[in-house]
């Protein structure tokens, strides 16, 4: 058994630490809010700060929505930072910048501990199944200690590098993510306008070469308008943003990642940045005035 600190149990976190604690860890969670009464109910303890976790806990992972939540999560006042001694591996598991990822880094292997970037994908149906993907980036030896937790919380589990590669894997992941929501997005809703069902649509070209978890998740939302958010918009809209300012920082284009924050901007702008990102299509809805018929 592992002591295992938490930090960030919302939409993502609440059930990764759950499924810890179904591992047989003992936990010690902070968050903004109190922690659920679930984990509290199943032996967790609740920690009053970053510090406190870092001081209890022997593997201390961060899950939070951005990069300035991590930076404050590690070195704010309280932080993890302030709780660490030697020897022990702190896991983020956010989404967040690779530079950023490489800087904190460095400062938490300053303090005699390992680093790992370990963003994850499978929103929240992932999270709770415990199969999320999850790509990582550090030390083999971090990595080896890790891998017992890891393989609770998901399946497709990869040291992709040094820190900072689990990020910029994650960035890809997402680019790749958000094209597909557009592409079956624009599928639909053609099919819908040219008067076909869209739910048959759907099922007839998951038998084929078009066929993808998107299609599959995403395309079900989008005919039967659930869009209660797995993973918001706004969120994607922030890794997004990671993508198109590292691809200008290295000189290199992405058309098609433009667009689609594009979309993901015009989402925002209608009120939409809280609703699942599979609600891109109310952009493109928007702009052909007409709506992907209901199931």
């Amino acid at each position: 058994m592992a002591k295992v600190g938490f930090i960030g149990l919302g939409i993502m976190g609440a059930p990764m630490a759950l499924n810890l604690q179904k591992g047989g860890h003992k936990l010690y969670l902070h968050d903004v809010k109190n922690p659920p009464a679930e984990l509290i109910d199943g032996g967790a303890t609740s920690c009053t700060s970053g510090a406190e976790v870092a001081k209890r806990a022997d593997i201390i992972i961060t899950m939070v929505p951005d990069t300035p939540h991590v930076e404050a999560v590690l070195f704010g006042e309280e932080g993890v930072a302030a709780g660490l001694t030697a020897g022990k591996i702190v896991v983020d598991m956010s989404s967040i910048s690779p530079i950023a990822t490489k800087g904190f880094a460095k400062k938490i292997n300053d303090l005699g501990c390992e680093y790992l970037d370990a963003p994850v994908s499978g929103g929240e149906v992932g999270a709770k199944a415990a199969s999320l993907t999850i790509m990582i980036g550090g030390s083999q030896k971090a990595f080896d200690e890790v891998k017992p937790l890891f393989e609770l919380m998901g399946k497709n589990i990869t040291l992709v590098g040094g820190n900072g590669d689990g990020q910029t894997t994650k960035v890809a992941n997402q680019i790749i993510v958000a094209l597909n929501i557009q592409a079956v997005s624009e599928a639909l809703l053609f099919a819908s306008k040219a008067g076909a069902n869209p739910a048959k649509v759907r099922e007839a070209l998951m038998g084929g070469f078009a066929n993808s978890r998107i299609l599959e998740v995403h395309g079900e939302r989008m005919v039967k308008r659930t869009f209660n958010p797995g993973f918001r918009i706004e969120l994607h809209q922030k890794d997004l943003n990671l993508a198109l300012q590292g691809a200008k920082s290295m000189g290199v284009s992405l058309p098609n990642t433009a667009a689609t924050q594009e979309l993901m901007n015009a989402c925002a702008a209608n009120g939409m940045s809280g609703l699942d990102h599979s609600a891109l299509c109310r952009a493109i809805e928007i702009m052909s005035n007409h709506e992907i018929a209901k199931a």
